[in-house]
């Protein structure tokens, strides 16, 4: 079974974390806010090292680890004016960032303490209830999600609701191939399985076009590095349309990440239509982990998602969830050795 741990209290409640260990992949993850806070994979050479950024400290994941490893939502992305018209309804949601409403609200599900709903060798479930009401949302939503070890990396949400709302859901762990604490991600190698992007305002909200991505910053339909062509002093904080088709079960091509130097590849596939990339300006000497300091750029965040501000952009996929509904969200993580 997973080895659980408490670890400290938020708010009053004890944290727990729980360790995974199989397929020569290590996971941590925590109780509060679904997290993946560890994620050992090996290199060229068969040597593991975490490559997710995080916090060794319960005051540091507080202070300085916003989102970070966390699951988002329960509208993950931004929500303009944090508003949208449900059946004719006005919705007024928390706004957490100027007029706007960020990955949920003030208290979104990154916050919210999950409890353990089943374990084992190889796997993990967290599940939650966010009443109605919750951050402006209605309805009663249970929500779940499983971390599992199956040829790679897998993690699952699920949603229902006992009236009519909105859900989009996403995990938000920042990678760096060549390990946490290493530097930059600049120099990393990034494919993007998508011809369209989505433009945004300067409070990062999509103005409504579709965009392709010829001939701009935005052109990861073959490899390059990420720090190359940065659209701005911010990098990237974009949607990226996906264009693959879905397999069998649902999962298209999203994204590959490269390492060159140690090697390290990570292959990504999900049911959503966006992803969302973001390359952590923000972080500025920020702790992490075994005394590691981020620099700006020290991770990249790729956040499989409905598009952003979609309940107020009909043009965009659905975020709409009714009762007997259930919203399913996947990702799947491969690691592999570059060139194999």
């Amino acid at each position: 079974m997973a080895s659980i741990e408490n670890i400290g209290q938020i708010d009053g409640t004890e944290v727990q974390a729980l360790t995974l260990e199989a397929e020569g992949l290590r996971l941590k993850l925590l109780t509060w806010g679904a997290r993946l806070a560890e994620l050992w994979v090996p290199d060229a050479k068969g040597q593991r090292a975490d490559i997710v950024l995080g916090h060794d400290s319960l005051a540091d994941w507080q202070t300085h680890g916003t989102y970070v490893g966390a699951t988002c939502g329960r509208f993950a992305n931004r929500i303009a004016g944090g508003r949208f018209i449900l059946d004719g309804r006005a919705v007024q949601l928390d706004r957490n960032e100027g007029a706007n409403t960020l990955h949920g609200g003030t208290t979104g599900f990154d916050l919210k303490h999950w409890s353990v709903a089943n374990h084992s060798d190889s796997h993990v479930t967290f599940a939650t209830t966010s009443p109605d009401g919750d951050m402006g949302f209605p309805g009663t939503v249970q929500a779940r999600v499983t971390y599992r070890i199956d040829r790679g990396l897998v993690i699952e949400m699920e949603a229902t609701t006992d009236a009519p709302t909105i859900a989009n859901l996403a995990n938000h762990a920042y990678f760096n191939l060549a390990g946490q604490g290493s530097g930059n991600v600049l120099e990393q190698e990034l494919q993007i399985e998508a011809g369209f992007y989505l433009p945004v305002d300067a409070a990062l909200i999509p103005t409504g076009e579709v965009r392709s991505v010829a001939g701009t910053a935005f052109d990861f339909r073959q490899p390059r590095p990420i720090g190359q062509n940065l659209p701005d002093d911010g990098g990237f904080d974009h949607n990226f349309c996906l264009s693959a088709p879905t397999d069998a079960a649902g999962l298209r091509p999203c994204l590959t990440a490269t390492d060159p130097a140690s090697g390290r590849r990570m292959r990504l596939f999900t049911t959503e239509p966006g992803v969302q990339i973001y390359t952590g300006a923000h972080f500025a000497g920020t702790p992490g982990k075994a005394g590691a300091r981020y620099p700006r750029f020290a991770g990249f965040a790729a956040e499989t998602q409905l598009f952003p501000d979609s309940p107020n952009r009909p043009q965009f996929p659905s975020a709409r969830l009714d009762p007997g509904q259930t919203y399913r969200h996947a990702m799947r993580f491969d690691f592999t050795p570059a060139g194999t």
